[in-house]
């Protein structure tokens, strides 16, 4: 049974409204497509003129947040079209796109691969043969611009993040941790294994439309292809 929505002030220019357990494991597929409902109800709303002073929303893995100039609506109005909106417990009834993303495995690319191997008492290939066996799912973008949590990583792979991140990963990183995995479209630091590269550019402010290659609802696999492919890449 789904949760029922809660409306939270974030600010006095923002509100989140939450769909699901906060003390939640891993939250289910099925609040994300209350999420993703959610916030493709405030889509149509909007492209009606019926959100007068919304700015944008973040939809994340249980909640989204919507940000509005109050000077430009009446907060309280604003809270009650939410709720309203909130309680028709809509679904996204869509999958999101499909993508095949190409990773190289070997060597210096996938620093921690042979770790998460012995960590899981597998051996290298096996521990390949599962990541590109998974359908991942986009839960949410955040940490970095275009930054995707993809969800599905099967139990057999769960790994608790690194208890020293390190300062720098290269933008390409594909990695895990958790039961997540994501791919690094920026350098940046971070704690998670890292398994591989790709070459794919996750973000493109020159999109306008829609600079995050990604977006919460795509479904994703990770294709293997070798050191030249990806520099032909």
């Amino acid at each position: 049974m789904l949760s029922k929505p809660r409306l939270l002030a974030l600010g006095d220019a923002a509100f989140t409204v939450e769909f699901g357990p906060s003390q939640a494991r891993e939250v289910p597929l099925d609040i994300q497509a209350q999420v993703l409902g959610f916030a493709a109800g405030l889509a149509e709303l909007q492209a009606a003129g019926g959100m007068p002073g919304v700015i944008e929303w973040v939809p994340t893995f249980r909640s989204v947040t919507v940000h509005f100039d109050p000077d430009c609506c009446l907060p309280q109005h604003l809270a009650t079209r939410l709720q309203a909106l909130a309680a028709e417990g809509r679904q996204a009834t869509g999958s999101g796109r499909e993508w095949t993303i190409p990773v190289c495995f070997d060597g210096e690319l996938a620093p921690d691969l042979d770790a998460v191997a012995t960590a899981r008492g597998l051996s290298r290939e096996a521990v390949i043969a599962q990541l590109t066996a998974t359908e991942f799912t986009v839960r949410m973008l955040g940490f970095l611009p275009g930054f995707p949590y993809l969800g599905g990583l099967p139990a057999s792979m769960e790994m608790p993040r690194l208890a020293t991140p390190r300062p720098r990963v290269p933008a390409g990183s594909v990695a895990i941790a958790g039961r997540m995995g994501a791919i690094y479209p920026w350098d940046s630091p971070g704690g998670w294994h890292l398994v591989g590269r790709s070459p794919v550019t996750l973000f493109d402010a020159a999109r306008a439309d829609r600079p995050a290659l990604f977006a919460p609802g795509d479904r994703v696999r990770w294709q293997r292809v070798g050191p030249e492919a990806l520099a032909a890449l």
